[in-house]
């Protein structure tokens, strides 16, 4: 078999490639993916210990390690029916392979959202290769694919060439739209650019030194039966060409759009051994997952989707704006303000910084054993205060796990039938329309004082603490908390006087 690295390219071809490497280099080179592929690809090829050598190379990356985990445990994978909480038990399970592939896809994903320009081209040639590898998936699975990771990559990396003039040669992609139109500015890459999309596509997966099983696996081929000599690549192949291409088709979200899908499985189907209506109700579950699962990768949106999570992004960094200028004035007041205007201007700053629904602040009463809200924030917040009483006696809860281990906690979704357990019963009585929510501890000399709660309902974008939210948090807190231990140094000198 041919592979791009044997291929004979004409000087203008030679000339994109070298002003593309060029780019990329002065962008960064894509350190992150380029020094993880190696180590991913070490461990795979590896003789001995590869197992321990892939969880080591995992482990390495707190990012890498989280998404391989949730990955692990997700639907996807619920047919090994249980639960995977170290990495080690992943690659058990999972195997090297798939998990070595499974690394490769989500840390390409990952650099390469990291080097997108504000380009809503570059933007959407991302996610429709996200898309691609969704729709793989889930036709791999159909298909009993050995490793259908593999087959994600693959159909990922098929659009590679698309990403990387979009993302790093813009000019030269507007040009190929102008002389070939929207959505056909494959058919003019030669002209521009001296070589196909393809082309780009691999000759860049060769320039990173990716597996030659994958980058034979990024040819696009005509829907025909299967002849002699098909073997894994070909299958490899004809997946990343129809995914890719019905991920196009599924972006429209229109009759066109549907009937073109209809087709692709049609003509594709005797290549990938799959019934053309397996194909549809794959591509149909990776439709639904891209709308709803936005926990790996940017993820095909509708526009107006887009827009909310463009304007959430920027109310976030807003917000945290209000959480910096907060501390800031807590520090300034700290050494003249009491606990209890402290703890008011904590609660306010968390209130608007993060956008809650509502908002209060518990007091720990120790004579009447009891926790209550004295201050609320939000739409009906007041009127609830009286509910808002619960016994200190610890109980199995998450609030009593917050206050006895002395962390944030936040619950992302408070709806899950199986957290249902770990939420008392005042919180169920009013505030059960939370959808998520956060508990920040407030504990002076090992002992707990009391906590602030925030939560979000429906009306919020999904929520996602970064870890500078949960620094600031923990900020704010600390300036709440010392200015309550000087109050009991202080109630403790005047009581011996």
């Amino acid at each position: 078999m041919t592979t791009q690295a044997d291929t004979v390219r004409s000087p203008k071809g030679e000339a994109t490639l070298a002003l593309l490497w060029e780019r990329i280099r002065r962008q960064g080179d894509m350190p992150g993916f380029t020094k993880a592929i190696n180590a991913i690809l070490a461990s795979m090829r590896g003789e001995d210990e590869r197992e321990f050598s892939m969880t080591q190379t995992v482990l390495s990356d707190p990012v890498l390690t989280q998404k391989v985990l949730r990955l692990a445990n997700s639907s996807m994978y619920s047919a090994f029916g249980q639960r995977i909480n170290t990495v080690s038990k992943a690659v058990l399970v999972l195997g090297t392979e798939a998990i070595g592939h499974l690394a490769l896809g989500l840390k390409l994903i990952e650099e390469l959202s990291k080097q997108t320009p504000d380009s809503e081209v570059a933007h959407v040639e991302m996610e429709k290769a996200v898309l691609a590898g969704m729709v793989a998936q889930q036709i791999a699975f159909h298909a009993a694919s050995r490793d259908p990771e593999e087959a994600v990559v693959c159909s990922i990396l098929h659009s590679l060439g698309r990403m990387m003039i979009t993302f790093y040669m813009a000019e030269r992609w507007a040009l190929m739209r102008d002389s070939a139109g929207e959505g056909r500015e494959d058919h003019a890459a030669e002209e521009v650019l001296g070589l196909t999309l393809e082309e780009v596509g691999r000759a860049t997966a060769a320039h990173w030194g990716l597996p030659r099983n994958l980058i034979a696996g990024m040819r696009r081929v005509e829907p025909a039966e299967r002849g002699e000599g098909f073997g894994h690549d070909d299958w490899l192949a004809a997946l990343g060409t129809m995914s890719t291409q019905a991920a196009s088709a599924l972006w429209s979200d229109d009759q066109a759009g549907s009937e073109r899908v209809a087709a692709l499985a049609e003509s594709f189907a005797p290549m990938l051994g799959v019934a053309p209506t397996g194909i549809l109700g794959a591509i149909d579950k990776a439709k639904q997952d891209a709308a709803a699962d936005l926990s790996i990768a940017p993820l095909a949106k509708p526009a107006e989707k887009r827009a909310e999570a463009v304007a959430a992004t920027r109310k976030r960094m807003a917000g945290n704006k209000i959480l910096m200028s907060g501390v800031a004035d807590m520090r300034d007041a700290g050494p003249h303000a009491t606990a209890g205007q402290m703890i008011s201007m904590a609660l306010e700053t968390m209130h608007k910084g993060l956008s809650f629904t509502r908002s209060y602040a518990f007091l720990r009463n120790r004579r009447e054993g009891r926790y209550s809200a004295r201050l609320g924030l939000g739409d009906g917040a007041k009127a609830l205060l009286p509910n808002l009483v619960f016994d200190d006696i610890y109980e199995p809860n998450v609030f009593h796990a917050s206050l006895g281990s002395d962390r944030v906690i936040f619950i992302e979704n408070a709806r899950d039938p199986k957290f249902s357990a770990k939420l008392p019963g005042w919180w169920k009585g009013a505030l059960s329309d939370a959808r998520c929510f956060v508990v920040i501890p407030l504990c002076a000399h090992g002992q707990p004082a009391g906590f602030i709660y925030g939560d979000w309902d429906d009306g919020f974008p999904s929520v996602i603490l970064s870890q500078t939210e949960f620094a600031l948090l923990n900020d704010l807190r600390g300036l709440v908390v010392r200015t309550v231990e000087r109050r009991h140094q202080l109630e403790a000198i005047a009581t011996r006087v």
